[in-house]
C-alpha cells in the first residue's frame, strides 16, 4: 500500500500475532519523504586490481549501490550485472534516478559494496567504497579513483592497502577496444644526484620524481597496451663525449627507447642518474616535437598518444615551446606536466591553456591538450607517500577522456560497441 507521510521520517512497529502469546517477529518500515527531484543519472564504472577469490580462477565481481537514509542505514539501490573470471572488470553503463541513488541530495552519501559472484549465493565480500552523486556525477570530466577497502583485511593486515581500486569508465575508451591502443611515453628532467637535489636517491624514501613516475605510471600502464614506454630525459651532458641532448632514451638505446612497464621506466631513470650530468638550457620543445612526430603518422584514431613530462619548472625555451604545444593540439596526443619541487611554475600554468588557450604566432591551440599539476599541492603531510601518490594520480589524469574524446570527435571517429555480458545476480551478503 502506498503511503503518503507528511513527515520526514516514520517507523512504524508491528508485533505478528500467527501463535497466541508468542512473538513472532517485528516488522519496522522507514519511510522519507521524496524529494521533486526527477534529474536521472548515467554510468558506467570499471575496476582494477581487485582481489582473487576464485581457487581456480579470479573473480567474477559486480557492485552494489547503497543509497543512505536519514537514520544511518543503507538501502540498496541498485545492483550491476557479473563479469566473469577478471579481476579488471567494465561494467555495462546503466541508468538511475537521481531520487533514488539520494534522494535528490548530489552529496548524500552513496555507499557502494564489491562482490564475487558465486554460483549457490554465497557471494564473496571483496571490499567496499563511500562516495557522493556530486562526485560521481564529474566523471565525464574527472578521473575518479575509489580505492576498495575491506575493513576486515585492513584490521589484520599491516602492510594491506586496499583489494583494488573503482574508477569512472570514459566511453572514449571504448574506441580502443577492438585494436586500437593508448601509448604512454615518459620525459623527465634530469639531475645529477646529491643531497640538496629534487634527484637525490635516499636508501630510504622515494625521492619526488619516483614518486610521480610510480604515482600515474602505475595506473597508466594499465590502459597502454604492450606495456612498453618510450621514455626521455632532457637536459643533460651524455657520455662518454658529453653532448648534450634534449631528448635522449633514458635506456641509453636510441633505436629501441621501450622501457617494460613502470619499474623498467623507474629502472632506466635510477641508472641515468648515474651516468647523466646536468646541463641548461632545459628545452621542453624537442620532446613534444619528437612525440608529435610518432603522433602525426597515425591520426585514424587506431592510436592515442599521452606524453607524461617531470619537471622542476625550469623551462627555457618558451616561444618554441609554445608553438610545439599549438602544431600538436591537431595531433592525438594529451601532455601531462608534473611539477616537483618549491619552484614557481607560472609557465605551466601558461601552458595549461583551460583559462586562456595557447597560442603561437596568432594561432589558437585547435585544444586544450596540457594538463599540468604541482606534486606538491598533493604531497600529504603525515609523510604517507602512498596516499600523495594516489593524490596526485586521480587529478593528473583528469582532462585525458575529455581531450580524447575532442580528437575523435573533431575527426568523426566513432566508438566501438559495448562488451557483452553476464545476468544481474540475486544478492546474499556474507562477510
Amino acid at each position: 500500500r502506498r503511503l503518503c507521510l507528511p513527515d520526514l521520517q516514520m517507523h512504524l512497529r508491528y508485533q505478528k500475532n500467527g501463535i497466541p502469546g508468542k512473538k513472532c517477529g517485528v516488522i519496522i518500515l522507514t519511510a522519507e519523504e521524496l524529494s521533486n527531484c526527477r534529474d536521472i543519472a548515467t554510468m558506467q564504472l570499471c575496476a582494477n586490481k581487485l582481489d582473487k577469490k576464485d581457487f581456480f580462477g579470479k573473480s567474477d565481481p559486480f557492485l552494489v549501490f547503497y543509497r543512505s537514509n536519514e537514520d544511518g542505514t543503507f538501502t540498496i539501490c541498485h545492483k550491476t550485472e557479473v563479469i566473469k573470471n577478471t579481476l579488471n572488470p567494465v561494467w555495462q553503463p546503466f541508468t538511475i534516478p537521481v531520487r533514488a541513488l539520494c534522494n535528490g541530495d548530489y552529496d548524500r552519501t552513496v555507499k557502494v559494496d564489491v562482490f564475487d559472484w558465486d554460483r549457490d549465493g554465497s557471494h564473496d565480500f571483496i571490499g567496499e567504497f563511500t562516495t557522493s552523486y556530486r562526485e560521481l556525477s564529474r566523471g565525464q570530466n574527472q578521473f575518479n579513483v575509489y580505492e576498495v577497502l575491506n575493513p576486515k583485511k585492513k584490521g589484520k593486515k599491516k602492510k594491506y592497502i586496499n583489494s583494488g581500486t573503482v574508477s569512472q569508465y570514459d566511453i572514449g575508451e571504448n574506441i580502443f577496444k577492438q585494436g586500437g591502443q593508448i601509448l604512454f611515453l615518459i620525459a623527465t628532467v634530469l639531475y645529477f644526484g646529491n643531497p640538496t637535489s629534487l634527484h637525490y636517491m635516499s636508501p630510504y624514501q622515494m625521492n619526488a620524481y619516483a614518486m610521480a613516475l610510480k604515482a600515474v605510471g602505475e595506473i597508466i600502464q594499465d590502459y597502454d597496451s604492450d606495456k612498453l614506454f618510450p621514455a626521455y630525459g632532457f637536459g643533460a651532458k651524455l657520455p662518454p663525449d658529453g653532448k648534450i641532448s634534449h631528448a635522449f632514451p633514458l635506456n641509453g638505446d636510441s633505436d629501441h627507447p621501450n622501457c617494460v612497464g613502470i619499474e623498467g621506466v623507474l629502472e632506466s631513470y635510477f641508472q641515468s642518474l648515474r651516468t647523466v650530468q646536468l646541463y641548461g638550457p632545459t628545452n621542453f620543445a624537442p620532446v613534444i616535437n619528437k612525440v608529435a612526430n610518432c603522433a602525426a603518422e597515425i591520426t585514424d584514431g587506431s592510436q592515442y598518444f599521452v606524453l607524461l613530462m617531470i619537471t622542476d619548472g625550469v623551462i627555457s625555451d618558451m616561444v618554441q615551446t609554445k608553438e610545439a604545444v599549438v602544431n600538436a593540439a591537431s595531433l592525438p596526443l594529451s601532455i601531462i606536466i608534473v611539477g616537483v619541487g618549491p619552484a614557481e611554475f607560472d609557465a605551466m600554468e601558461e601552458l595549461d591553456g583551460d583559462e586562456v588557450r595557447v597560442s603561437s604566432r596568432g594561432r589558437l591551440a585547435e585544444r586544450d591538450i596540457v594538463q599540468f599539476v604541482p606534486f606538491r599541492d598533493y604531497i600529504d603531510r603525515s609523510g604517507n607517500q602512498v596516499l600523495s601518490m594516489a593524490r596526485l594520480a586521480k587529478d593528473v589524469l583528469a582532462e585525458i577522456p575529455d581531450q580524447l574524446l575532442s580528437f575523435m570527435k573533431s575527426r568523426g571517429i566513432e566508438p566501438r560497441p559495448a562488451l557483452s555480458s553476464s545476468p544481474l545476480p540475486q544478492l546474499h551478503r556474507h562477510m
